[in-house]
C-alpha cells in the first residue's frame, strides 16, 4: 500500500516538473452570487501575462450561468506560446448562515494552443499546435471575515474563500511540424484560495493563489503551471460583501 501511495505521489509531482505544458489553466471562477439578477464580472492577470475575463449572472435565487475567457501570448528567447481558452458553466448557489456562500458549477470549454520552439541561434526547431477541450466540476465556499482591513483610517471589508475544481482535459488535432501526432488527455485537480478587499462601491481587489495537480505523466498536456492571479472584481449588487 505504501509503495502504491508513493508511486501515485511521484506521478503527480512529475506532472509539475519538466518542459512547459501546452495548457495554461484559467483561474477557477468564484462569483459568490446570492440571489436572482446579481451580476458578477472580473478581469485579472499574472506574472506570465495570462489574462482572464470572467462573468456570471444569477438566473434565479439558486441557479446561475458563468463564463471565462483566458488568453496567454508570450515570447521568450527559446519559445513563443499562444493559448486561447473559453469556458461556460451552469451552477447552483445558496446562502448559508453566518455570511457564508456555497456554489457548485459544472461546465466545459475549448480553445487552441500553439508553441514555437527555437534553438540558441533563434532558428525554429519545432512547431506544436492543436485544440483543447475540457469538462469540469467545481465547488466554491466563502465567507466574510469578522474583522476588516484597516488602512489609511478606513475599513476595507474582506471576503475570503476556496474553490476546488476537477477537470478532464484533452489535446486534440495535435500536430508537430505539420505532422499528425497522437493527442493526450489528463485529469487535473485545482485547489485555490482567494481573498477580496472592497475598494469602493461594487469594486473589489482580488488575489487568487493555488496549484494544479495532474494525475497522468504526459509529455505535452501536464500540470506545469501554478494558479496565481491578481485582478479587479465588480459585483453589480449592494450585497457585494455578503452582508
Amino acid at each position: 500500500m505504501k509503495h502504491s501511495l508513493r508511486f501515485a505521489l511521484l506521478l503527480i509531482l512529475t506532472g509539475l516538473t519538466g518542459c512547459s505544458s501546452l495548457y495554461f489553466p484559467p483561474p477557477p471562477h468564484a462569483p459568490l452570487l446570492t440571489h436572482q439578477g446579481e451580476v458578477y464580472g472580473s478581469i485579472s492577470t499574472n506574472q506570465h501575462t495570462n489574462y482572464a475575463l470572467q462573468g456570471a449572472y444569477g438566473l434565479t435565487d439558486h441557479l446561475a450561468v458563468a463564463g471565462t475567457f483566458s488568453s496567454l501570448h508570450r515570447k521568450k528567447s527559446d519559445r513563443t506560446e499562444d493559448i486561447d481558452f473559453g469556458e461556460a458553466s451552469l451552477g447552483y448557489f445558496t446562502r448559508l448562515p453566518d455570511k457564508r456562500v456555497l456554489e457548485v458549477y459544472v461546465g466545459g470549454g475549448g480553445g487552441s494552443t500553439r508553441r514555437i520552439e527555437r534553438n540558441d541561434e533563434q532558428i525554429t526547431t519545432r512547431i506544436l499546435q492543436g485544440s483543447l477541450s475540457k469538462v469540469f466540476a467545481q465547488v466554491n465556499y466563502a465567507r466574510k471575515k469578522r474583522n476588516n482591513l484597516h488602512l489609511f483610517k478606513r475599513d476595507f471589508p474582506l471576503t475570503y474563500g476556496a474553490a476546488l475544481r476537477l477537470s478532464y482535459m484533452q489535446l486534440n488535432n495535435f500536430q508537430i511540424n505539420g505532422l499528425a501526432t497522437p493527442g493526450e488527455n489528463n485529469v487535473f485537480f485545482e485547489p485555490i484560495t482567494f481573498t477580496r478587499t472592497q475598494i469602493a462601491g461594487p469594486i473589489q481587489l482580488q488575489i487568487i493563489s493555488g496549484q494544479i495537480l495532474g494525475f497522468r505523466n504526459n509529455k505535452y498536456l501536464k500540470a506545469a503551471n501554478s494558479v496565481f492571479q491578481v485582478g479587479i472584481v465588480i459585483n453589480l449588487d449592494k450585497n457585494t460583501t455578503l452582508d
